[in-house]
């Protein structure tokens, strides 16, 4: 399942920085608007200890860790909604996004320029919030007007889908994001082909100076209170912290700028752990001496489907799965050993995939 990240935000909060020192790829990193005019997609490596730790015990040829595509859409401005700073192509690649990664500017610096003059991270939220929510209307509104014809035929999904749709409305025009509103799945799914915005999860991601990474600042206390009822989450982070780890090349020596800076992880390793918990996603593994590869599922998925993420024919064919604990793999040491010792389970279609599992699919196509 590839997981894929848009980092958004007004210019010049840092959301460049941060995505040249997460990702693979280089942004240009500069002291003016729009210096990111297309969208550009790096790729993460997950950090997982467990997978470290299963290649260790097998020594396979290939080991292959999940990750994740972080894309750095260009600063939106106020009228994006409506087209103003090339704000249709950006609201469009913010729409092919599985969840949205809202940088936040929580710390002063008079060298870095303000597209608004001011430093208002509360402010800066609220402007981002009504351009998405400007264009969620215009979608919704273009629906329920092609949706008329179809209700006056007494098709049922029509009117129960535009009773939706007015719902959305309604909701939106009080200036709340459709996220906090609380919609069964079936719901989902039938407005699912609309990419709707406001809908998608969020993270907050709040940019702050060195000195305030570890105990946040004011500006974060700020933005706590203004995202209470959303249920988001809220991530601390200093990109200037991050670009300079991005350089060091030795892990050791990262260990080591981390322990002086008094934190425990980067904020790349929480951004992507935050991420997951955003997404309600989950890892299983596949273990060989061909390879040991991480797989990503959401949270609750039952065999065949995980069994998909390798390849549809697993599910088509799906008869059973051999699962191992992760626990259990380690502590026994092998998939041989597991299996001496009954630690190896046989299940069915119904079964829900374990975070850590390791898993071989028998299939039949």
């Amino acid at each position: 399942m590839a997981l894929q990240c848009g980092i958004v935000g007004l210019p010049n909060v840092g959301k460049s920085t941060l995505f040249n020192a997460v990702s693979s790829a280089k942004a240009q990193a500069a002291n003016f608007p729009f210096c990111t005019i297309e969208p550009n997609v790096g790729i993460i490596t997950v950090p997982d200890e467990r997978i470290n730790a299963l290649a260790d015990l097998v020594k396979p040829q290939n080991i292959v860790p999940t990750t994740i595509e972080i894309v750095d859409i260009a600063g939106l401005v106020k009228g994006a909604s409506k087209g103003e700073g090339l704000g249709n192509q950006f609201l469009g690649n913010i729409r092919s996004t599985n969840a949205i990664l809202h940088v936040l500017r929580c710390f002063e610096d008079p060298n870095v320029v303000h597209v608004d003059g001011r430093v208002d991270p509360v402010a800066d939220m609220e402007i981002i919030d009504t351009e998405l929510q400007l264009k969620d209307l215009e979608i919704i509104e273009t629906r329920i007007a092609k949706l008329a014809k179809q209700v006056k035929t007494g098709d049922k999904t029509a009117v129960k889908l535009l009773d939706l749709l007015h719902k959305f409305k309604d909701h939106l025009e009080q200036g709340k994001n459709l996220r906090i509103l609380d919609i069964d799945e079936d719901n989902q799914a039938m407005v699912k082909d609309l990419g709707l915005l406001t809908e998608k999860p969020v993270m907050y991601v709040c940019n702050v100076d060195p000195e305030s990474v570890i105990t946040g600042n004011d500006f974060v206390e700020k933005v706590k209170v203004a995202v209470a009822g959303e249920n988001a989450e809220i991530l601390i982070i200093s990109a200037a912290i991050e670009s300079e780890i991005a350089e060091l090349e030795d892990p050791e020596d990262r260990k080591e700028f981390l322990s002086e800076m008094g934190l425990e992880k980067s904020g790349v390793e929480k951004l992507i752990m935050s991420s997951y918990r955003l997404l309600n996603y989950i890892t299983y593994f596949t273990v060989g001496v061909k390879e040991v590869r991480a797989w990503t599922i959401t949270e609750g998925t039952k065999g065949p489907k995980a069994a998909a993420a390798i390849h549809t024919d697993f599910e088509k064919g799906f008869i059973r799965a051999e699962v191992i604990a992760y626990s259990d793999f380690i502590e026994h040491k092998s998939e041989a050993a597991c299996r001496n010792v009954g630690k190896l389970r046989v299940e069915g279609k119904e079964y829900v995939v374990n975070d850590g599992d390791c898993m071989h699919f028998l299939f039949n196509v």
